[in-house]
C-alpha cells in the first residue's frame, strides 16, 4: 500500500484503492468519468512509432483495453517514423477498430506531404519546427486536437506499456476531468520495477534528475536567488518527472511550448510552472508498477539512448537558469558536475539499502558507474551548450495563432484529407 504523504507544493493523489476489489474500483471510477463526460469531451494523444505497430504483444493489449472504455469521445494518434503511404494506411486501418458512433479517431500521418508542406511554410516564416521525434509529433497532434475545438480535457501516454489496463487509462484521466476539483493540469508516476531482473529502472529518473534536482535547489537558495529555488523544488515535488503521462485542461494544452527534443518532460512541467497556480496542479499514482521499454546507456554516441536523454535535459536547466539571471561558465558547470555526482553516490546508497529490503536485484558498482557516465554527459551538454546557447521549443498554439490565424482550418483540412 502506498503512503498518504503531502509535501504541500502540489497535490499528490496516491494509490490508495488497492486495498479494495480492483474490479469495483474501475467500474466505479468508469462510471464517474462517464459522467463527467455527458458535460465535458476527453481526448487521447498517443504518439506512436510506426515501429510499435510491428509489436503487437504490447500494442494489441492496449488498444483492447483503450476500446473497452465508454468516456472517451476522441483518440489521436501521431504517427511517427512512417514515410511510406502503405505504411500510414496501416496504421490507419488498425486504430480504426477503436472509432464509435461516440468516438472519433484519426491519425495524425506526421511524415505525409501535406503535413510537411505545414512544417515548411511554418520554417518559411521562421516559426521552429523542431527536428523529427516524439516532441515535434505531440506538438503537430496537439494542433490536430484543438484545431478541432471540440475537446475540453486531453491526456497522453505511450505506446510501449507492457503493464498497461483501464484503471490506468481512467487515474490519468480522472483529476483533470473531475469538475469538482480543479485541477488543469496532472502528471502520472509509478514504480518502475523489471519483473524478469527484479530490479530498479528509471536510471535517469534515479541517478541524473532527481539528485541533480537537489543540487540546483540547493544551490539556488545558498546564492540567494528565491525564484530559481522556487522552480527547482516545483520540479522535486513531482515523484517521476520524466513519466510521460499526462492529462490537461485544452485551455492550458493552446498556451504551453513543446520542447523538441528528450526534455520534453522537464519543459512540460516549466511551461505548467510558469502557467498556472499549483492548486491546480496534481500528480497522481497510476499503477503499482510500470514496464516499458528500456533505453540503452549509449556511452560512446551522444546521439542516443540515455546519453542523448541526460545532455537534452541537462541542456534544457543550463537554458533556464541562464535565462534567469545565472551566470554560466566552465568553474561554475565543474562544480555542478562533481556536486551532482557526490549527491546521485549518497543516493545510490539509498536506492541499495531499498532494494535490498524488498528483495530485489541491486548492482551498486554498475549504478556508481552510471552515475559516473551522467557526470560527463553534464560536460557534454555544457560543452554542447556553449556552442548553440538556446533551447529550441516550439511555440504554442496560441502564439502560432497570431503567425497564422488560419492555422486550425489549414489543420483541419490536412487531417480530414489524411484520413479520408
Amino acid at each position: 500500500m502506498t503512503d498518504f504523504s503531502q509535501d504541500g507544493v502540489i497535490t499528490t493523489l496516491h494509490g490508495l484503492h488497492t486495498v479494495f476489489d480492483p474490479d469495483e474500483y474501475r467500474d466505479t471510477l468508469e462510471r464517474r468519468l462517464e459522467t463527467y463526460s455527458r458535460h465535458l469531451k476527453i481526448c487521447l494523444l498517443l504518439p506512436c512509432l510506426y515501429s510499435e505497430l510491428e509489436n503487437p504483444e504490447v500494442m494489441d493489449p492496449i488498444v483492447a483495453q483503450i476500446d473497452a472504455v465508454g468516456y472517451l469521445r476522441g483518440v489521436t494518434v501521431a504517427l511517427g517514423g512512417a514515410p511510406d503511404e502503405k505504411q500510414f494506411r496501416h496504421a490507419r486501418e488498425y486504430f480504426s477498430r477503436l472509432a464509435t458512433e461516440r468516438r472519433e479517431v484519426i491519425v495524425v500521418w506526421v511524415d505525409g506531404p501535406r503535413m510537411q508542406e505545414i512544417l515548411a511554410e511554418f520554417h518559411g516564416r521562421e516559426i521552429p519546427t523542431g527536428t523529427p521525434g516524439k516532441g515535434q509529433s505531440v506538438w503537430l497532434a496537439l494542433g490536430a486536437i484543438l484545431a478541432r475545438e471540440e475537446y475540453d480535457v486531453i491526456a497522453l501516454h505511450d505506446c510501449d506499456i507492457v503493464t498497461y489496463d483501464r484503471t490506468f487509462l481512467g487515474r490519468l484521466i480522472e483529476p483533470a476531468a473531475n469538475p469538482n476539483n480543479d485541477f488543469e493540469f496532472c502528471k502520472g508516476y509509478y514504480a518502475r520495477v523489471s519483473l524478469t531482473e527484479r530490479a530498479m529502472k528509471g536510471r535517469v529518473t534515479r541517478l541524473f534528475v532527481t539528485p541533480l534536482l537537489q543540487v540546483l535547489e540547493h544551490l539556488m537558495r545558498e546564492c540567494g536567488n528565491l525564484e530559481l529555488e522556487r522552480f527547482f523544488a516545483f520540479h522535486r515535488a513531482f515523484k517521476y518527472p520524466l513519466a510521460g503521462e499526462l492529462g490537461l485542461s485544452s485551455r492550458l494544452a493552446r498556451d504551453i511550448d513543446i520542447a523538441a527534443d528528450w526534455g520534453l518532460e522537464v519543459s512540460t512541467l516549466s511551461e505548467v510552472y510558469r502557467r498556472i497556480t499549483p492548486n491546480k496542479i496534481a500528480q497522481v499514482d497510476l499503477c503499482p508498477n510500470y514496464e516499458h521499454k528500456h533505453q540503452e546507456l549509449s556511452a560512446a554516441d551522444a546521439s542516443r539512448g540515455l546519453h542523448r536523454m541526460v545532455i537534452d535535459i541537462a541542456r534544457f536547466f543550463l537554458g533556464y537558469m541562464q535565462s534567469h539571471g545565472v551566470s554560466l561558465n566552465d568553474a561554475f558547470v565543474d562544480m555542478l558536475r562533481h556536486t551532482y555526482h557526490q549527491s546521485a553516490l549518497r543516493f545510490i546508497k539509498t536506492y541499495s539499502d531499498d532494494a535490498e529490503l524488498n528483495g530485489l536485484a541491486y548492482d551498486r558498482h554498475d549504478e556508481e558507474l552510471t552515475a559516473g557516465h551522467f557526470r560527463d554527459f553534464l560536460r557534454s551538454a555544457w560543452e554542447q551548450y556553449k556552442k548553440r546557447p538556446t533551447t529550441e521549443s516550439l511555440p504554442s498554439w496560441n502564439r502560432i495563432c497570431f503567425s497564422v490565424p488560419e492555422i486550425y482550418a489549414r489543420l483541419d483540412d490536412v487531417i480530414t484529407a489524411d484520413n479520408r
